[in-house]
């Protein structure tokens, strides 16, 4: 396969965003070729590589193409791979441009991946599985210990984890401040966090992004307790020490979803348990990309947004 241009959604610098030609690097002999339908924009991530304020992060720099959340055909590959043309994928990002960096790199026309990451996804999902990568971050953060107790943030990942957490037999609190996302919930109660007097959570996980919550978090603690934070935080984050101690606070940090947490995302989706309905809530054409963007960013009823690229690339 030879290089091929394609229009992707590039940050040319912080808060300068544009729907842009590109260059796809040549496909290598283990590479595929992918015709994007959707990809989802990233209210937390990607709005701090949109405003300048993403910390110090390997790869990170401008101009770069955002996006780890895509669905779309395999239109072409060499070798084993070419069995899989016309297979829909989940594909979590690409780095195969020339030109601009892909940080993330999964918001374009067209992506060249590497086959193996390159996730068959069942077809009836259709737009529902951009979530996965979210739903597969839920997952991870859920089980590499006892299933958290209580959640913070009802956002479109706090929904999720809640959901996961039911599927696999808890039945989590989930705290909420805005009353406009308290709705939606199904096997677990969502609350103003002024409204419950609970101190004796055995698992806090949160997904927030609010690096000045660890005190509050740590007071609501049981002895022993963990704390998993499973947001993106660009401040430092700190606590007092005293209240942690008496309590011989654990905190643990949830890094990237594995594999594993794919494949079993997958299973409980495929057998009923876990369902993806219901989140995506905002959609846009790929040539309204910066609009959608900052919809996506600042309107607080926005809990997924997502650009359909099933238009000329």
């Amino acid at each position: 396969m030879s290089s091929v241009d394609t229009l992707a959604v590039v940050i040319e610098a912080p808060e300068r965003l544009a729907l842009a030609p590109v260059t796809l690097l040549p496909a290598g002999v283990d590479d595929v070729l992918v015709d994007v339908e959707w990809s989802g924009i990233s209210t937390g991530t990607e709005r701090l590589l949109w405003s300048g304020r993403m910390p110090p992060f390997p790869g990170m720099g401008y101009p770069l193409v955002p996006g780890y959340e895509t669905i779309g055909r395999i239109a072409d590959a060499s070798g084993e791979a070419r069995s899989r043309i016309g297979e829909r994928v989940f594909v979590p990002g690409s780095r195969g441009f020339a030109e601009v960096r892909g940080l993330f790199g999964g918001a374009a026309g067209r992506l060249v991946v590497p086959a193996a990451k390159a996730v068959p996804i069942e077809e009836t999902l259709g737009e529902n599985a951009v979530l996965l990568a979210l739903a597969a971050t839920a997952r991870h953060a859920a089980v590499a210990g006892e299933l958290p107790e209580l959640i913070v943030g009802h956002g479109v990942l706090g929904r999720l984890l809640a959901r996961v957490v039911v599927a696999l037999g808890g039945a989590p609190t989930v705290w909420e401040t805005n009353p406009a996302r308290r709705d939606g919930a199904s096997g677990y109660v969502v609350r103003d966090p002024g409204a419950d007097d609970r101190r004796d959570y055995g698992g806090i996980c949160d997904v927030s992004g609010d690096s000045g919550l660890l005190d509050a978090l740590v007071a609501r603690l049981a002895p022993g307790g963990e704390i998993v934070l499973a947001g993106f935080y660009e401040a430092p984050l700190s606590f007092a020490f005293p209240a942690a101690f008496m309590r011989e606070a654990r905190i643990r940090i949830a890094a990237e979803w594995k594999p594993c947490d794919m494949e079993a995302v997958l299973a409980l989706v495929s057998s009923g348990r876990l369902s993806l309905d219901g989140l995506i809530t905002h959609r846009a054409a790929a040539a309204d990309a910066a609009a959608a963007y900052r919809t996506a960013f600042d309107d607080p009823a926005c809990l997924k947004m997502i650009l359909d690229w099933r238009s000329p690339r």
